[in-house]
């Protein structure tokens, strides 16, 4: 159960800091989001290659071990567009998706290489990061359209409900968790191995722990909201002094 301590801390430290930035320094608050998002992503393309046992309890399936991450990835996303909006969500998709070609180009340029004849470790290396075309395109389909998708939902609901926080951000995220299990999974085994039973994984372990993320992107935005309020409260407070200063 370590590993949701890991979770758990690790997604508190990135909301707080993400919310205090945005509050204390807004014009670094976009900056500073974008650099969380791409970190995510970038975790998430490493440790996808890593299989796990996803144990519920009452059921057990496979998925790779990205499926922690990724959920934070649909968060980011939300939290930059609730914060600066739609445009600057497509921005910081963009950006995050450049980081992504310049990852895998780096780890190419690097697989170009001979490796050293005294390094022992370089059969495991290939294993981890010889990256597939076919998976690596899989990736970046996935995610350009699932982002995108999940950007454009997010600032419809939040437009249209505005108070409904909760609803703009799990029917933006399950829309994208959904849809890029089967996109991934369809582009990059099919034809190779079983896709449903790991389409029903990446679903099903996706849209759990999205969900479970959900109380902290609430947290977030009711620390956005104070900070909007803050304004209103000292004006407030200086019109009440400047009427109790007239009448004594």
């Amino acid at each position: 159960m370590i590993v949701w301590l890991y979770w758990v801390i690790s997604l508190t430290i990135v909301t707080y800091a993400s919310s205090y930035i945005v509050k204390k320094y807004e014009q670094y608050g976009f900056a500073a989001l974008t650099a969380f998002y791409t970190i995510y992503l970038g975790a998430s393309q490493i440790i996808a290659s890593r299989i796990i046992n996803f144990d519920l309890g009452f059921y057990q399936f496979f998925a790779p071990a990205a499926v922690f991450i990724y959920p934070f990835i649909a968060q980011a996303i939300d939290m930059i567009n609730e914060a600066y909006g739609k445009a600057k969500a497509h921005l910081a998709i963009f950006v995050a998706f450049i980081t992504q070609v310049l990852l895998i180009t780096f780890i190419a340029m690097v697989n170009s290489l001979s490796p050293a004849p005294f390094f022992q470790f370089e059969e495991a290396w290939q294993n981890l990061f010889g990256l597939s075309i076919r998976i690596t395109l899989a990736s970046w389909i996935a995610f350009l359209i699932c982002q995108n998708l999940d950007a454009h939902v997010f600032a419809i609901l939040k437009k249209k409900y505005e108070k409904r926080v909760l609803l703009r951000s799990i029917v933006s995220d399950i829309l994208d968790l959904t849809l890029d299990s089967i996109i991934f999974v369809t582009i990059a085994f099919y034809g190779l191995m079983p896709i449903l039973p790991l389409i029903a994984g990446q679903i099903i372990s996706k849209n759990i722990i999205g969900f479970l993320d959900t109380p902290w992107f609430i947290w977030y935005k009711k620390m956005l909201t104070w900070k909007e309020t803050l304004p209103m409260l000292d004006r407030l407070s200086q019109r009440l002094r400047t009427r109790l200063n007239h009448r004594f």
